[in-house]
């Protein structure tokens, strides 16, 4: 699929499609009722709804920067069929190698990776298994970057946590470690949007006075934009309703645009109200 492609001042940003998987409706939106979400994203016979695995490639001064790596080509035939995945590339391990592809860049083109998060469908990229087995960092030439306190959360896990934090994503990479909201490179801002998980991120592009951020587990999909749509894999659900709120505040005043990264259909679009909810403006859809 070719990448849809987005100007933030003089910075070309890509949304890459790196493939889908299927997650639990109920689980995808919390105490919010079936009857409610099935109009918004309608599940399959197992209850699962589709999702993208959606990242962001920014063309910057300093290389090529992109913003989560999807999900990877480490997981058993098992896993794959328990959260539905369809992520295989033509040219390469999975579909975001693909999507790179198609703007003429390779793996070892990325200078560097920003991780807004260590769970399997936003960090399962940044490694791959080689055809010997072999683990190895999918973006050689890459400076990883990852909150501190996330990287120590994902190495601790517990009962409720190990399922999403698979070793295999992280260990074998040397990331350049921030703590709170940072300016990784001129223009490229992580803020700190906890909740999903204590120490998640989004990314902020700014750059000619316009602004774009990137959302990931956040506000997963457009129809998570209400504030109380809060994912029933939130750890802290009443700290997401927060979070919310407070980028909320900055995007509708500064008018961001917004990307979706599990969103299947829309990509982007801009705050706008509902009467008294939010909703999107002018939203930019596959296809």
């Amino acid at each position: 699929m070719t990448p849809t492609t987005f100007t933030v001042g003089r910075l070309r940003c890509h949304a890459l499609e790196g493939g889908r998987q299927h997650l639990d409706g109920g689980a995808m939106f919390g105490v919010v009722p079936k009857p409610l979400w099935e109009r918004r994203i309608a599940p399959d016979g197992r209850n699962r709804i589709p999702l993208a695995l959606r990242c962001v490639l920014i063309e910057h001064d300093a290389g090529l920067v992109l913003v989560d790596t999807g999900l990877g080509n480490k997981e058993d035939e098992k896993f794959r069929d328990i959260y539905g995945v369809d992520n295989a590339g033509r040219s390469g391990p999975t579909r975001l190698e693909d999507a790179l592809a198609a703007l003429g860049h390779g793996p070892g083109d990325v200078r560097w990776v920003i991780n807004t998060h260590l769970h399997f469908d936003h960090a399962g990229g940044n490694t791959f298994r080689d055809g010997a087995g072999a683990v190895r960092p999918s973006f050689p030439a890459a400076t990883y970057v990852v909150q501190k306190r996330e990287l120590e959360f994902a190495r601790h896990t517990n009962e409720r946590t190990a399922a999403s934090y698979l070793r295999h994503n992280f260990d074998p990479i040397t990331f350049r470690l921030i703590d709170g909201e940072t300016e990784v490179l001129p223009g490229i801002h992580c803020l700190p949007t906890p909740g999903h998980v204590p120490f998640h991120q989004s990314v902020l592009v700014e750059s000619g006075g316009e602004r774009a951020c990137f959302l990931a587990d956040l506000v997963p999909t457009s129809a998570h934009l209400p504030l109380p749509w809060i994912m029933g894999y939130d750890l802290e659900p009443l700290v997401t309703l927060e979070s919310k709120r407070r980028l909320y505040a900055r995007a509708e005043a500064e008018g961001w645009l917004l990307w979706f990264e599990h969103d299947p259909e829309v990509i982007a679009g801009r705050l706008g109200r509902e009467g008294k909810a939010f909703g999107l403006v002018d939203p930019v859809r596959l296809g």
